[in-house]
């Protein structure tokens, strides 16, 4: 299925229903009075988070988001029926901007939760909603009121518990593979990831959490290299972060430079990102090169004070300690 996390949407409630203006008109009652009926309130548009969604691709392509119209009001105080809400489903951590002001209106960040995006328009008093002591007879009913109507900006931030960073060909798919069910596209080559992937790593005690591998952070990524302006807003719900590093290539990259890159990326894009707790994580060492130079590695940056774990995304050596130490540091 294709990502999309921005979307510019129009919305467009119900009118309300007319009043209406009628009289009784029954045997043996010489004066029956008004007795016209309201017209029904027009219908909202809902958006509602639904937790099983992952992207806003349904709301990509051009169509009518519009909720009914109330019914008039009829004769015999008769009200005239409601009009049916349209109810749109986004992915949980939808935020809702208005499209011209860029207003943040509302943030879905739960199952379930809903917010009117648009209200549906009164329902017009019907001619029985007039009538007084004074004035019996009214001849006069309201129209009802015009849905609200206007342009809205869906941007989508990922909610999840672990977000996976590093260079582009670190392994980031491959361990998400491993750890959870999920079944990324992997390849060895830059950029085989084009959008981010979700993945659940089940526990055997205590409730389960989310890893999103965040892909196409590079240095600029900030300013739009690579596909990082696209995906770094992904980053920013997440409680930690996995930095992968990867020194398999040829000439081994330095693995101090790149992560002392990547973070400043993160905190050019927004300070918060760079306050992140993170676990380093060197991946590869199945690889005899990788292995050989494990332990300088880990010597330089638990020197600084940073978990440091390395493992074999490919084999699964040394991810079981690094999801156990994950789980402790959630809880």
């Amino acid at each position: 299925m294709k990502f999309v996390d921005q979307v510019r949407i129009r919305v467009m409630a119900g009118n309300g229903g007319n009043g209406c203006v009628s009289f009784r008109r029954e045997r043996y009652v010489p004066k029956g009075g008004p007795d016209g009926g309201d017209g029904g309130k027009g219908g909202d548009v809902i958006l509602q988070a639904d937790g099983q969604l992952s992207t806003l691709l349904d709301l990509s392509y051009p169509q009518q988001l519009r909720a009914r119209k109330g019914t008039h009001g009829k004769g015999k105080n008769q009200t005239g029926k409601n009009g049916e809400d349209f109810i749109i489903r986004v992915p949980a951590g939808t935020l809702v901007r208005d499209d011209e002001s860029g207003e943040l209106l509302q943030d879905l960040l739960f199952d379930g939760q809903q917010f009117i995006a648009a209200a549906g328009g009164r329902g017009g008093r019907g001619n029985a909603g007039f009538a007084t002591s004074t004035h019996r007879t009214p001849r006069h009913a309201e129209k009802g009121e015009e849905g609200e109507e206007r342009w809205l900006r869906l941007d989508l931030k990922l909610l999840a518990d672990v977000g996976l960073i590093g260079f582009p060909n670190a392994g980031k798919s491959t361990l998400l593979s491993q750890i959870s069910s999920a079944r990324p596209k992997i390849g060895d080559y830059p950029f085989t990831t084009l959008a981010p992937n979700l993945g659940v790593v089940e526990r055997e005690e205590g409730r389960a959490f989310i890893v999103a591998d965040i892909p196409g952070l590079i240095e600029g990524a900030s300013k739009g290299a690579g596909l990082g302006l696209t995906f770094l807003r992904h980053v920013e719900r997440t409680r930690l972060l996995i930095h992968l590093l990867d020194i398999s290539g040829e000439p081994p990259q330095n693995p101090l430079k790149n992560f002392l890159t990547l973070n400043s990326e993160l905190n050019a894009y927004h300070p918060s990102l760079g306050e992140k707790v993170q676990i380093v994580v060197l991946n590869k060492i199945d690889l005899p090169s990788v292995r050989k130079k494990a332990a300088e590695v880990k010597k330089q940056f638990e020197g600084m004070g940073d978990r440091f774990f390395a493992i074999s995304g490919k084999t699964g050596e040394g991810v079981k300690e690094l999801m156990e130490a994950i789980s402790q540091m959630l809880d």
